[in-house]
């Protein structure tokens, strides 16, 4: 019998990974305040509906990084169309909460949380910002801190994006590395594919990263679930794979999606890689041949009921807001 042999990791990727790569542990607090040297640090957590987290997220931020140590000078809550209590709940815990509609004021309407963090950048003014998801449970302030760490200690880091553990919880039990399931079957193997250099990136969808001002208003953002991944193939060509890094944050609890919002999201990414195979010439047309996307889901009597399914269509086409440095500069922006 023949045995087979798996090919070896990228020479480049592995010592990108070994040099790269970090831990939050590595970095205090007090260390990273100390570094800091004038640089000014924003914490940007786009929101929609999540009224349970975000008190507690803007809480731990505001006690253990701003009270306690002067390490972070604002945190910014996107307000992105919430329906609930989510703006009021964050600005009592200390934010300064914005509305996603209104720093957009004046442009094309867009969906998606990549508007949302468009909107944040915009509506930040730190040197450094650091984009932290809203519905996050048992929120350390060491994903926060690990995020900073490359950044003000090494001038060389542009950009810096979590990793972590992130068990699911289900009928049968924890899977203790069972989230990141759009990550393992969409966004890993296209960019093994076709951008292998981030190949060695643990998390590359991760809600959590961190970039400094100058280099993050030179991207497009995404307007959709793509932003993450458009983030990083943008930042590889703007700035080079040794000026990205990741740090090992521990654990993620969070809200998980459905098998049908997982899909949404799955195609979502994949129109994103085609924008991007465009610019490299290798696809002709800058859009996929349809943006829509039928699902079925269990019972139903219509629209098709000799199959005994419930149809849904989707349109999962994604939009860009251009870099911010090529846009006039905003107003100062209210208060939502």
């Amino acid at each position: 019998m023949q045995q087979s042999t798996s090919p070896a990791v990228s020479p480049v990727v592995e010592a990108w990974a070994t040099y790269r790569t970090g831990n939050a542990t590595q970095w205090s607090a007090r260390h990273l305040a100390a570094a800091k040297r004038g640089t000014r640090v924003s914490v940007v957590i786009p929101a929609r509906n999540e009224q349970q987290t975000i008190g507690a997220i803007v809480t731990t931020i505001r006690r253990c990084l701003v009270a306690e140590v002067p390490l972070v000078d604002e945190i910014v809550v996107v307000n992105s169309r919430s329906t609930d209590a989510t703006a009021a709940r964050a600005r009592a815990a200390g934010a300064r909460v914005v509305d996603q509609d209104e720093v957009t004021r004046g442009l094309p309407r867009m969906e998606g949380k990549g508007d949302a963090l468009w909107a944040g950048l915009a509506a930040s003014t730190g040197d450094i910002v650091a984009f932290v998801d809203g519905d996050l449970r048992d929120f350390s302030a060491a994903f926060v801190t690990g995020l900073l760490g490359p950044l003000l200690t090494d001038r060389s880091v542009e950009y810096v994006k979590g990793f972590y553990h992130r068990p699911l919880v289900g009928a049968a039990g924890v899977e203790a590395d069972g989230g990141g399931r759009v990550t393992e079957i969409s966004a890993r193997p296209l960019l093994n594919l076709f951008w292998p250099d981030l190949a060695g990136f643990v998390q590359p969808l991760a809600g959590e990263y961190a970039g400094r001002r100058a280099t993050l208003e030179r991207i497009p953002f995404v307007s959709g679930y793509g932003v993450e991944l458009a983030m990083l193939i943008d930042l590889l060509d703007l700035v080079g794979l040794d000026a990205l890094a990741q740090v090992d944050l521990g654990e993620r609890h969070h809200r998980h999606q459905s098998l049908d919002a997982l899909g949404r999201m799955s195609a979502q990414i994949m129109v994103t890689a085609w924008s991007r195979l465009h610019r490299r010439g290798l696809v002709t047309e800058p859009q996929p041949p349809a943006t829509a996307l039928t699902q079925f889901s269990r019972g139903g009597t219509d629209p098709l009921p000799h199959l005994n399914r419930e149809v849904s269509t989707a349109d999962v086409s994604v939009g860009e807001r251009p870099p911010l440095a090529t846009m006039p500069r905003p107003a100062t922006v209210p208060a939502a």
